[in-house]
């Protein structure tokens, strides 16, 4: 690995890569149409392209151009944010839009060294409201306000 000479523009470029080429793959699936009457699989095709361009053109350009190494891995943040977003996708129809929303930014707030409990409720009680107004009044997407509005 001593070629690489920026790690981060490298691995980001092979996450974008990555995710040009899922979405040039899944894509494949829809049909292509025109540039005058686009398909369902015209977007997808050609957002994978244009990542899969870019992504590659980053890995390169990080071969040539010094920069710093990746930082050390932190696993325990990792895995408190998504076991947070796991739940609020487990409890979301029980619990409620407000409570989900609220029980999922106080546990991903405990990730943070700088957590601080009040905050993180009162941040969750302001996301929980924000979600609301987006997706149940503005969208109105079939998802309980509460545990008990089921």
């Amino acid at each position: 690995m001593a070629f690489i000479r920026h790690p981060k523009d490298f691995f980001a470029g092979l996450i974008f890569v990555a995710f040009g080429l899922a979405a040039i793959i899944i894509g494949s699936n829809y049909s292509l149409g025109s540039a005058a009457r686009m398909g369902p699989g015209y977007f997808p095709r050609i957002l994978g392209i244009l990542l899969l361009v870019l992504g590659a053109a980053l890995s390169l350009r990080a071969l040539k151009i010094k920069g710093e190494p990746l930082p050390r891995w932190y696993w325990k943040p990792i895995l408190i944010v998504l076991g947070s977003v796991i739940a609020f996708g487990l409890v979301v129809t029980h619990l409620g839009l407000v409570l989900s929303t609220v029980g999922l930014v106080f546990a991903s707030s405990t990730a943070s060294p700088e957590f601080r409990p009040k905050e993180a409720l009162i941040s969750g009680i302001l996301f929980a409201a924000l979600a609301a107004g987006v997706f149940i009044f503005g969208l109105n997407l079939q998802l309980p306000l509460w545990p008990w509005s089921n």
